[in-house]
């Protein structure tokens, strides 16, 4: 990553807009502004930015229909911004690929928070060598940002790899919820632990019939999950 990260700031409220830019730019972003969906969409492709910070509620092509064209093209990570606070559409941004989620009103600080969080958890690692991790019919390289299965490539938002990683890279230790928001999301993660279940969820309906190989993503009920080998 560049040492002035590019973050395109996605809302139809220029005062929004501008504060988002503001506390950006304060912390040395390089802020370019989409005021609808389209023209972020537009902005993504003629020069893809290192984080996108997206409104839920656009005039048009709304945030969701913008984070769904987003990960079509590849893993640059998303923090969603909403209105309305509701699990319910916390889930769906998490379950759509969204990296993270604000909900407004919001503190510029905590704002600032997280988009350093994201660019840490995504970018943090880059000069560092990731072995890659091989299983019967799976292979997960977290240097390419890459998952293999059954001989073809799996779509997989960077939060679900990492998900994968950190289990597979540690068979058959049992995780608490807290500890992975902990070591996926990092300390500084503002959420909660229904975003572990959703990643979960999400990585076993990519997986499936994964224990004909000897392997699977398994819960251990009251306490948390591990990637078994037994």
């Amino acid at each position: 990553m560049k040492d002035k990260p590019s973050i395109l700031v996605v809302d139809d409220d220029p005062n929004i807009s501008r504060l988002e830019q503001l506390y950006l730019e304060k912390e040395g972003c390089e802020v370019r502004v989409a005021a609808d969906g389209r023209q972020a969409v537009e902005e993504f492709r003629r020069l893809p930015p290192d984080l996108i910070l997206l409104d839920v509620m656009l005039p048009g092509m709304d945030g969701y229909e913008v984070l769904k064209t987003v990960r079509k093209s590849g893993n640059i990570p998303v923090i969603m911004v909403t209105a309305r606070g509701e699990t319910f559409d916390k889930v769906l941004c998490l379950e759509l690929g969204a990296d993270d989620y604000i909900v407004k009103p919001f503190d510029g600080k905590e704002m600032t928070a997280r988009v350093k969080a994201v660019l840490r958890r995504v970018h943090g690692s880059e000069e560092e060598t990731k072995q890659d991790l091989t299983f019967p019919g799976l292979t997960v390289s977290l240097a390419e940002y890459d998952v293999r299965y059954e001989g073809r490539k799996l779509e997989m938002p960077p939060k679900e790899l990492e998900v994968l990683y950190f289990l597979a890279s540690h068979p058959n230790q049992v995780f608490t919820r807290e500890q992975l928001l902990s070591q996926v999301w990092g300390f500084d993660f503002f959420g909660d632990s229904r975003t572990v279940d959703v990643h979960i969820k999400r990585l076993r309906e990519k997986l499936t019939d994964s224990e004909k190989y000897g392997w699977s993503l398994y819960t251990v009920r009251g306490v948390g999950y591990k990637f078994s080998t037994n």
